[in-house]
């Protein structure tokens, strides 16, 4: 078939020849996809894209690992409830596990986090207690602990279980060396919320290709890390106080008010070659780009990793092939102002292209 009529080939699909025995065991395995419009000439611009999980993020993997890890170690229960502090998307992720699994599951969450979040997670069943704005990040988590404490509840973790750096050890770098096996990777950019995606791909591409750079991204107006100075913990590795260099940003997913021990794996390790600030406004304007220009539908932090990885490339020598992570989906963001932009009815302009014929106009 020449290549003209390949193009013109209509599009078929042959199934993936493999039956699934329950939805989690469609975790991982997701797509790297080039862009195209907004790539710049002569440079290989790729996403990965996370919302390709069943839940839509990448934080089904840790929550999958979480659970499995602790199955296997006889740390929770059959039945036993579990309970979590979650921006959202690991929340998410462990609702539909423990659906699956046969945990109940209670969430603690700032009330600052999208409506949509926490519908999702009572959707799959799960209980969600909203803390107050004001205590931000250390807040849901230390109510998540005096829930596990008080009630005998697993407590997940998230920002300090191995389970979270393992996984991404297992999978996401695995999937990315598979992916570009035998071809040029030059740069993987990522942001962090609990560090486990980091930590994980330095723990593997530090080994499999070390010359490949890694860049980490953190909001311009909480830069943690670019701040320098070290978080203060608990015994148990949790944080002690909300750190110094915070300041509430709009990247949802991104930068609790402290710096999770998972990700001092990285930092103590090096896992990153640099370290990126990238304001919340410009990974908005980013995520709409990609919308509008890629088809492709990821939310703030996803905008915010692709525009430090475009920025990246309008610079790059020939040739140059980087990588960006999109955790998740932008559908997660529909009562933010990342859709403000958006005119609930009819915009003007499309109240004008209505008018051009006569029938079934709006009153």
């Amino acid at each position: 078939m020449t290549d003209q009529s390949a193009k013109a080939a209509r599009r078929q699909t042959d199934g993936r020849k493999q039956l699934y025995d329950n939805v989690l065991d469609t975790i991982g395995n997701t797509p790297v996809v080039r862009i195209n419009r907004l790539a710049p000439e002569g440079v290989e611009l790729y996403v990965k894209a996370e919302f390709f999980n069943p839940g839509a993020s990448v934080k089904d993997r840790l929550a999958i690992s979480i659970i499995e890890e602790a199955e296997r170690s006889g740390a929770l229960s059959p039945g036993q409830t579990v309970v979590e502090a979650t921006s959202g998307n690991t929340g998410v992720g462990l609702a539909m596990v423990c659906a699956a699994k046969g945990y109940p599951l209670v969430v603690t969450m700032a009330e600052t986090f999208s409506v949509e979040r926490r519908q999702l997670m009572r959707m799959f069943g799960a209980k969600v207690i909203l803390t107050p704005k004001e205590a931000g990040g250390t807040g849901m988590y230390a109510k998540a602990r005096e829930l596990a404490d008080a009630h005998g509840w697993f407590w997940a973790g998230q920002f300090e279980t191995e389970a979270n750096a393992l996984i991404h050890a297992n999978t996401t770098a695995r999937e990315i060396l598979a992916d570009f096996d035998g071809r040029r990777l030059d740069a993987v950019v990522t942001g962090y919320g609990t560090g486990g995606t980091v930590s994980g791909l330095g723990r593997v591409l530090r080994e499999a290709r070390p010359d490949l750079e890694i860049v980490l991204c953190e909001p311009a107006n909480a830069q943690l890390l670019g701040s320098g100075i070290p978080q203060e913990r608990t015994e148990a590795g949790g944080p002690a106080s909300g750190h110094p260099a915070f300041e509430p940003h709009p990247i949802q997913g991104w930068t609790p008010n402290f710096i999770p021990l998972v990700l001092q794996e990285a930092i103590d390790n090096s896992y990153y070659d640099r370290l990126v600030p990238i304001a919340g406004a410009d990974g908005m304007a980013m995520a709409r780009k990609l919308a509008a220009n890629e088809g492709i539908l990821t939310g703030v932090s996803g905008g915010s990793t692709f525009s430090v990885a475009l920025d990246m490339a309008q610079t790059a020598e020939p040739g140059t092939v980087i990588l960006a992570m999109l955790p998740d989906t932008g559908e997660r963001y529909l009562s933010t102002p990342l859709f403000d932009h958006l005119a609930v009815g009819m915009s003007d302009e499309e109240e004008t292209l209505a008018a051009t014929t006569p029938g079934f106009l709006m009153s």
